[in-house]
């Protein structure tokens, strides 16, 4: 018998609260479901969160004192925290919802199989599948012409620093990041080598380094596997060929 996904229950409509208990009751069949607390805003959620052992929470971004998407970060700071699947009557939050690392972004009314599918990528958490729960994002999330975009990460060839904006680069297209360089380094350091201070190259995409003559002095370009262009190193960063020589 599976262990049973323990839910708790966060919004401040107490309606709201019982029709997502009816629907997990109506998935019964497929999933074994414990609802372990209910909160009815913000700060009792991060409460139950904290004191309540449980494998998710479903949560309303719109209530009062502190809304959903502040009490999802406080939530990720805890030791254990929940999965976060957000409930919520309004689209335009869906963006930071992932950016949160959220499971899932329902939007009311819930429908039956949108919950069912969001509880199947509960599912394997609930099993203490220590593997299953990864400390970084697999995923960027970005909005681009009113249709939210989730980029693998392993699919990412470098991130770019231009303007505001950072360039994520797969093998298909460029995607703008509104996030900082420094921030996705600090993130992503065991995927990513900085190579310039504007530009974090995927490890498993190099494939070596290449110098070549610049005005009588020699510079070092980054080559990637299968891919015509070449980055350059910065000065302040040769150390990284360096070590990718000795590691060779």
């Amino acid at each position: 018998m599976a262990k049973p996904i323990k839910v708790i229950l966060a919004d401040d409509e107490a309606l709201a609260r019982a029709r997502l208990a009816d629907l997990l009751m109506d998935l019964a069949e497929e999933f074994s479901v414990d609802i372990v607390a209910q909160a009815g805003n913000g700060v009792l959620a991060l409460e139950r969160a904290a004191d309540t052992p449980a494998d998710v929470i479903l949560l309303d971004i719109q209530m009062p004192g502190m809304n959903g998407l502040e009490t999802a970060r406080h939530i990720a700071g805890l030791p254990h925290p929940p999965a976060i699947i957000f409930v919520t009557a309004f689209d335009e939050h869906a963006l930071q919802a992932f950016e949160l690392r959220a499971v899932d972004y329902l939007l009311k009314p819930v429908r039956l199989a949108r919950l069912r599918e969001a509880l199947l990528r509960i599912r394997p958490l609930a099993a203490d599948d220590a593997a299953a729960l990864s400390p970084r994002r697999t995923h960027f999330a970005l909005l681009e012409r009113g249709r939210i975009w989730r980029v693998p990460v392993a699919e990412v060839l470098y991130l770019r620093a231009e303007l505001r904006y950072v360039t994520a680069r797969t093998r298909e297209r460029e995607y703008l990041l509104d996030e900082s360089l420094v921030r996705l380094e600090e993130e992503f350091g065991d995927d990513f080598l900085r190579i310039h201070r504007n530009c974090l190259i995927a490890r498993a995409h190099l494939e070596g380094f290449q110098r070549v003559a610049d005005d009588g002095e020699g510079r070092w370009l980054a080559l990637l596997k299968d891919w015509p262009e070449k980055l350059p190193v910065s000065r302040r960063q040769m150390h990284v060929v360096r070590e990718f020589v000795k590691g060779a």
